[in-house]
């Protein structure tokens, strides 16, 4: 499932694809100007005032993930109603979809929202206009097409940045300054930081300096990990990404994941207890998504004879990425209950899923049959 967070061991390994530069629009840069084509709703922003915490926060109608993020960004903004949060629409392959989009959301969208493309504007038919268009109209119509697939903003924030994927966050700082770039969901406690005046600028660039010297280094290595996996040989795989992570240590965070599946899959007991407890006492200590992923490799199907070491590995991973989404996210929360109904225990089972249920309302999670049928799986069980 692509909303465990690392269908990552694929989709940022062998399908790696995108603009990787040493240089780039990063954390430490002055932000770039704010050049959306028009505000859909809320207050329209010139520019960013010196002392206030604004939030770019780039989104499209058609993301999945990025409707899951909304009723969050409204809660951030609601508890920081000094900063300014701004969610930019880019990459829309219907730009008419976003205004009626925003208003069904209504207060669950509940901040600054503005598109990075001109929204076209539905003319009434038997107005009395020549419906033709003569060539200048085309080719003006064209023209404008052309500078705006994509826009100003996709062009000099997301793609300047290096960011080719949506959700993605930019927190702006009283300075005019980029303090901090990534999920969305990962930025409360970076927000908090830099709205009280607490964050760490010069340990947040080298931070981000490291990311972007990781993701050179996880392209030079793609196409041989492309090669073995095309091989369908797991020996040919593993190797492969151990010789990867022994020649750049750095990339083990982001090669784990495909590594421990593979690892799973070989139904190597001891091989998976001892990777998979390493990366969640370390690498993965802080990472939701990975501590998600690993947690859901294990639950989703287990075998009818699973060990029972790995299950409990399994639900040590999810209980820990929950404390670090503080209990707030929904496809985490249904993680977790997964984990506890195959440990045995349907009645903390159903207590979990009753709250993945209730955070899912307002997102892509509410319409989710496999987290209903699971909560009645874990009644009936609770019930017995």
């Amino acid at each position: 499932m692509s909303r465990r967070g690392i269908g990552l061991a694929v989709l940022m390994v062998l399908g790696f694809v995108g603009r990787v530069s040493a240089e780039g629009l990063g954390v430490g840069d002055p932000a770039p100007k704010l050049e959306v084509k028009e505000f859909v709703k809320g207050e329209k922003v010139a520019g960013f005032e010196k002392g206030k915490t604004y939030v770019v926060e780039f989104w499209a109608t058609w993301c999945g993930p990025c409707r899951t993020s909304i009723p969050h960004l409204t809660a951030l903004q609601k508890k920081y109603k000094d900063a300014v949060m701004i969610g930019v629409s880019v990459w829309e392959r219907d730009p008419s979809k976003i205004k009626p989009f925003v208003e069904s959301m209504g207060e669950k969208m509940d901040y600054r929202v503005a598109s990075d493309v001109a929204i076209p504007v539905k003319k009434d038919k038997g107005d009395g206009k020549d419906e033709k268009k003569d060539a200048k109209e085309e080719k003006d119509e064209k023209d404008e097409k052309s500078e705006e697939d994509g826009g100003k903003m996709a062009k000099n924030w997301m793609k300047a940045a290096d960011q080719d994927g949506i959700p993605t966050a930019f927190i702006i700082d009283g300075d005019g300054v980029i303090a901090w770039i990534g999920h969305p969901m990962e930025m409360d406690k970076p927000l908090a930081q830099i709205v009280e005046g607490k964050w760490d600028m010069k340990a947040a660039i080298a931070a981000a300096r490291k990311q972007q010297a990781v993701k050179v280094a996880l392209a030079a290595v793609r196409t041989k990990l492309i090669k073995a996996q095309q091989s369908k040989d797991p020996k040919a795989i593993l190797t492969a990404l151990d010789e990867a992570i022994k020649d750049t240590p750095e990339l083990e965070e982001q090669l784990a994941p495909l590594k421990f599946r593979v690892l799973f899959q070989q139904k190597d007991a001891t091989q998976v207890l001892e990777y998979g407890n390493q990366m969640i006492d370390g690498a993965f200590k802080d990472n939701v998504a990975a501590l998600n992923f690993i947690a859901w490799t294990i639950v989703e199907k287990p075998a009818e004879d699973a060990d029972k070491r790995i299950l409990k590995m399994a639900l040590r991973a999810a209980q820990r990425a929950d404390q670090l989404a503080e209990e707030k996210r929904p496809e985490i929360a249904d993680t977790l209950a997964k984990a506890y109904f195959e440990n045995g225990d349907p009645a903390k089972a159903l207590e979990t899923q009753e709250r993945a249920v209730k955070l899912g309302v307002g997102t892509p999670l509410e319409k989710d049959k496999e987290i209903k049928e699971r909560l009645e799986q874990y009644k009936k069980a609770a019930m017995k």
